[in-house]
């Protein structure tokens, strides 16, 4: 009997810790995506930022470029680098892919991009809500996203030089099925991943960080795919 009040004690005390790590990821997310949302509604809405992104034809490059180097270097090395540096990369991406996505706020209408916010939102939600609860283990699961992610990249950058429609589309459906997959993967990996007892520390701060940012890639990856499906031009 005590054993076992022991062991719930136990559990218990796991589930708290794994909720306070997963409040925190969040509120990294959420931050991270008022920065994108700030800075592409700024840049959209001034002539003169604008005329300067799509007037010289070399810089949108750059800033791909740019932001495809920090998330590869945020991933890989978030947890040596001090707590104010991964902040600093990971709102610096943020903030690159918002000043990017002011693109979008032009070629679609206010209306579906509010609307496909609100589906991403709402599908994002039910699929991490899914793998936070779950006790299936999603790892074979992830296995198969993975390959399939590989797939839509490689398919991606051909249909650059074939610009076929039917490809695209079949590219967003694609899209849509692996993002909503990986956002119940990822739940529960970076819930599995805390380290007990880290909290309040810097190493918490940055596991913290390192589980936004997949999050984050998550969700804006389901808005883009379901933007170009669901989404009126101008």
């Amino acid at each position: 009997m005590y054993e076992e009040q022991v062991r719930t004690a136990s559990m218990d005390s796991v589930a708290a810790e794994q909720q306070r790590f997963m409040v925190r990821v969040y509120n990294w997310m959420g931050a991270g995506l008022g920065i994108t949302g700030f800075m592409a509604y700024y840049v959209a809405n001034s002539q003169t930022l604008f005329n300067i992104l799509m007037g010289n034809p070399i810089l949108p490059i750059v800033l791909v470029i740019a932001q495809l180097g920090l998330v590869f270097w945020l991933a890989s090395r978030v947890m040596q680098m001090s707590v104010s540096q991964a902040t600093g990369v990971f709102f610096l991406y943020a903030g690159l892919t918002g000043i990017t996505f002011s693109t979008l706020l032009v070629v679609y209408t206010a209306s579906s991009i509010t609307s496909t916010f609100l589906v991403t939102a709402g599908t994002f939600g039910a699929m991490s809500f899914y793998g936070y609860t779950t006790k299936k283990d999603l790892t074979s699961m992830g296995s198969f996203l993975f390959m399939g992610l590989i797939g839509l990249i490689i398919a991606s950058v051909v249909n650059i030089f074939m610009q076929s429609s039917m490809m695209q589309w079949i590219i967003c459906c694609a899209g849509v099925l692996i993002f909503t997959g990986l956002t119940a993967y990822d739940t529960q990996k970076i819930k599995e991943m805390n380290i007990l007892g880290n909290e309040g520390t810097d190493e918490d701060t940055k596991e913290a960080i390192r589980g936004a940012l997949t999050l984050y890639l998550d969700f804006i990856n389901l808005f883009i795919m379901l933007l170009q499906l669901m989404g009126d031009r101008r």
